[in-house]
């Protein structure tokens, strides 16, 4: 798996499998759990917070650069996903996202004015895309058997 476009499929393949996370500023050590929601036709990722959390009042009046964490074996997915966050006033994508897992954050359910919007515009994602955790275990004993080095998948940088 060689070809840009098939490690860009294969990249929103796995990560809209996964449901969640770490979130953060570039510039801040802190990261959080967050859920994202994919949209791979505009190279974005969505984020449904609280106005009132750190992330969202750091985000006040600007947009800023941001990285998004994501690792999952089992998926064959690890990857450093950096781009530009910004606050976001969109009603109709937040009906869009709306699910049952945000709901549970929010008191009063879709219409509660605390809710915030994040919109995460992807620049670039270097990503680790293996076979998942079953071929993982075959490639090391493979390696053990033949003595070659295990064949883990593949390690690009995707430009979006």
């Amino acid at each position: 798996m060689t070809d840009t476009q098939d490690l860009h499929k294969a990249f929103w393949d796995r990560l809209d499998s996964l449901n969640a996370g770490m979130l953060g500023l570039s510039d801040d050590r802190r990261f959080i759990p967050m859920s994202h929601y994919t949209d791979r036709d505009a190279g974005k990722l969505w984020f449904i917070t609280a106005k009132e959390t750190d992330l969202a009042r750091s985000l006040a009046g600007s947009e800023r650069d941001a990285m998004h964490i994501v690792c999952d074996s089992g998926e064959g997915l690890f990857a450093r996903i950096e781009g530009r966050l910004s606050l976001v006033d969109d009603p109709a994508k937040l009906d869009e996202l709306w699910n049952a897992v945000a709901s549970s954050w929010f008191e009063d359910g879709r219409h509660d004015s605390d809710i915030q919007l994040l919109r995460f515009n992807i620049a670039t994602a270097e990503t680790w895309i293996t076979g998942g955790s079953v071929a993982f275990l075959y490639q090391i004993a493979k390696s053990k058997a033949t003595g070659d080095k295990p064949d883990l998948g593949e390690h690009v940088t995707l430009n979006f």
